[in-house]
């Protein structure tokens, strides 16, 4: 979605980066008062989702004033830079049938099919609708992405009376936030003010809160991808109903053709891709784990790629890459593609395209130790695995002892969606794979 920028172009306002995004972190100018920049030169760089955004100027100009700190938030909408415009502050008059006709052009300059003349008629199937707001008088549903109406429910706005100005009239997050200025105050629903508490109560709190506390060594400020972990999972445990079945796997003959197959390509394979290999093909047998819910069209929706999420530590925080059409990938191509998304994460280089669209993640903290976790939901997926780290313990096989090689497994899913029954055949489907190592190995 295109942002309205001022037709003066005296200011940059921050546009979204990304759909229901609604604000950003500074992480960095590029440019400083009085320098001259050209179109699409970096001004600064944003933090969104987790991803690092180089944010571009839209057009040609001097810097006057850079309208934001280091650290600060920014909202979607807000002025992040303004140009010093100078003469180009007074328009030369014009004559109204002059002006209007360049209006309409100016409006018209940001779409991707050039400007349209004032005198081309267009079907109405194409033509932007003027006043959605109407057709929704009936009490008829608004047209809009569910990241839209989650802003709109976060805002306690009707989503239903908004007037879209996206294609076909639908609702954007722009409309939203226009939506939410004091001039239409009277749609946003706000509560009641709590009464408020005893005097000794504030004083209490405040004390709490503002007295320093002996002993701190340092201070970090609750922002960046530690928050936005923060948000995801806090969302996620309010709106899944959390459930956890565990299980262990005997990959003992899985570790010796693990070696063997190191040896054969001369390279290090760890065991991760194996069980990411007999993820996707579970996955293919049990479709009920592969689906997102949509909780603003109550809809459940079984999905017809696998898109396998990673968790990645970073020393940022937690991040999950997400390897698109993973079930397409071979245990090589898997364990290539996961170490380049895994490198991007550190360097802070990913793309924000391969943060999104998982359909179910595996989080995996063998490398680190522990055995069984109660990993939270990827929301909107149903269902995560975290896998333990493999361990040498003694084992019975047909009524015989042997030592051999463990690996804990811990399934979280949405009850919502999944029951416990078909969680356990799923979780059952990934030990049979790992126990049976000739269905998962390549082929050479």
């Amino acid at each position: 979605m295109v942002m309205k920028q001022p037709d003066d172009r005296s200011q940059f306002l921050l546009p979204d980066l990304g759909e229901g995004v609604m604000e950003a972190e500074l992480i960095s100018w590029k440019v400083a008062p009085g320098d001259t920049v050209k179109e699409h030169q970096t001004l600064a760089e944003m933090e969104t989702d987790k991803a690092l955004v180089e944010v571009p100027s839209p057009w040609s100009g001097k810097i006057k004033d850079l309208n934001g700190n280091v650290g600060d938030i920014i909202l979607v909408g807000d002025a992040l830079v303004t140009y010093d415009i100078g003469a180009a502050a007074t328009p030369a008059p014009a004559s109204p049938s002059a002006t209007e006709p360049e209006s309409a052009e100016r409006e018209d300059a940001g779409t991707v099919v050039g400007n349209v003349s004032e005198t081309l008629t267009m079907p109405s199937s194409f033509q932007r609708a003027s006043s959605p707001a109407a057709s929704n008088a009936d009490g008829g549903r608004s047209l809009a992405t569910p990241a839209v109406r989650r802003i709109a429910r976060d805002l306690n706005i009707n989503i239903d009376i908004v007037s879209g100005t996206g294609r076909g009239g639908r609702v954007t997050a722009s409309d939203i936030q226009s939506h939410a200025t004091p001039a239409t105050a009277a749609t946003v629903i706000t509560p009641a003010p709590a009464p408020a508490p005893p005097v000794q109560d504030q004083i209490a709190l405040a004390t709490r809160v503002s007295q320093p506390i002996e002993g701190i060594a340092e201070r970090i400020p609750f922002r960046g991808v530690r928050r936005k972990i923060a948000e995801a999972m806090q969302h996620s445990l309010k709106t899944a109903a959390h459930f956890c079945v565990t299980e262990e796997a005997d990959i003992t003959d899985l570790e010796r053709r693990r070696k063997g197959l190191e040896s054969l390509l001369g390279r290090r394979i760890s065991p991760l891709p194996f069980v990411l290999t007999a993820v996707c093909k579970a996955l293919r047998e049990h479709p009920r784990m592969n689906c997102t819910v949509d909780d603003f069209i109550d809809e459940i929706q079984i999905r017809s790629v696998v898109n396998l999420g990673c968790a990645v530590d970073t020393e940022h925080g937690l991040m999950v890459p997400v390897m698109k059409d993973a079930d397409k990938l071979g245990l090589v191509q898997l364990a290539d593609r996961l170490g380049e998304l895994a490198v991007q994460c550190r360097d802070r280089s990913i793309d924000r395209e391969d943060l999104t669209g998982g359909t179910f993640t595996v989080s995996s903290v063998g490398n680190c130790g522990g055995m069984f976790t109660t990993p939270i939901i990827n929301y909107p997926e149903v269902g995560i695995l975290g896998v333990g780290r493999s361990r040498e313990q003694v084992l019975t096989k047909n009524g015989a002892f042997f030592a051999g090689i463990s690996l804990p497994m811990s399934l979280s899913c949405d009850h919502r969606v999944v029951d416990g029954a078909e969680a356990a055949r799923f979780l059952t489907t990934i030990k049979r794979l790992l126990e049976t190592p000739e269905l998962i190995l390549p082929t050479f």
